[in-house]
């Protein structure tokens, strides 16, 4: 461990439904001593510490909490290799010096929610940025509580000043007229991510590298979106690239971005997912009240979910405007 990386006495996952199987194996087969906690699904006590896996669920994940002297090493040395599948406490500056090097990492949030906008945030790092962001929690969104993203998000912000980062957001309107247009989700994502990174570059020219998460089957996808100053860069495409610092801060700022989209100005919260029973039943009281072209000014109109809510209402996609006849059904290829 680095003299820089403090030692924590309390860490909390939100685990998906294949991480909390992997879990309940190491739970059941490792050398530690069950225990009764209320409201848990499993817990157990260890070597200076204890975890707890907790019943409630929401969109598929439960919250684990690790707690005690021996916290750190749980989760150094079992839950990220056995668990979470990485690491992101310990040796990464030693492991992979070029994450702490200049570069910068682009993220989206909201691509599969059915309300909301989607979001895309690049961010630029360094040597003494990096340890920053760590310190003040960046990590992939998808491991932390909407409440986590929240405040990590704000310190996030905080810390890389309006040119560390940049942000393209689609509000649903825009969404769904450029679906209409381009037909496939992942040109879609190509564009926005190609736009969030000439903002960046614009900001930090001499930045040299960024780095994306791959989801296109093809490198082709994002490299023909690039703009100027994005053909400059090197691009780097990998799956899970949420491990590289960079990348874990925009995931963060484009989910708190997308979180704080969610909430209307009446204090009304949006329900997040796509095809949950709260998602659905929303969108058809909002449909009855205000009738079918609300999905276009409020929801990703190429769902599914639309086809659903329209018949549950007694209307159909031949209601809806031109942008909204184009449906998830029309094949996407990722070049």
């Amino acid at each position: 461990m680095t003299a820089e990386t403090p030692t924590q006495n309390c860490y909390t996952f939100e685990l998906t439904e294949d991480q909390q199987e992997l879990l309940l194996g190491v739970m059941l087969t490792g050398n530690y001593r069950r225990r009764e906690v209320p409201y848990s699904l499993w817990s157990i006590e260890g070597e200076k510490f204890n975890a707890t896996l907790y019943e409630k669920e929401k969109h598929g994940r439960r919250k684990l909490c690790v707690q005690g002297r021996g916290a750190q090493d749980f989760v150094m040395f079992v839950l990220e290799p056995r668990v979470l599948g990485g690491a992101s406490l310990g040796y990464e500056e030693i492991l992979h010096p070029e994450d702490f090097s200049e570069h910068a990492g682009s993220d989206e949030s909201g691509k599969g929610d059915y309300f909301g906008p989607l979001v895309v945030c690049c961010c630029r790092t360094d040597e003494a940025l990096s340890k920053e962001m760590r310190k003040a929690g960046a990590r992939d969104c998808k491991t932390m509580s909407d409440k986590q993203v929240l405040e990590t998000g704000r310190r996030l912000r905080g810390l890389l000043g309006s040119g560390g980062y940049s942000i393209v957001k689609m509000r649903n309107p825009a969404y769904n007229r450029l679906y209409a247009k381009m037909k496939n989700i992942n040109r879609m994502l190509a564009w926005a991510h190609a736009a969030a990174i000439e903002e960046l570059l614009a900001k930090n020219p001499k930045c040299p590298r960024v780095v994306i998460d791959q989801f296109a089957k093809t490198e082709a996808t994002i490299l023909r979106a690039l703009k100027p100053l994005g053909r400059k860069a090197e691009i780097v495409q990998r799956h899970k690239a949420e491990s590289d610092i960079a990348v874990a801060a925009a995931s963060v700022i484009a989910r708190e971005e997308f979180l704080k989209e969610m909430t209307l100005e009446d204090g009304t919260t949006l329900p997040i997912g796509s095809s949950s029973p709260g998602v659905k039943q929303y969108a058809i009281e909002r449909v009855k009240a205000e009738g079918p072209k609300y999905l276009m000014n409020h929801c990703k109109a190429h769902f599914r979910t639309t086809d659903q809510v329209l018949e549950a209402c007694g209307f159909s996609r031949a209601d809806l405007p031109p942008e909204g006849q184009i449906t998830n059904a029309t094949r996407e290829f990722a070049g």
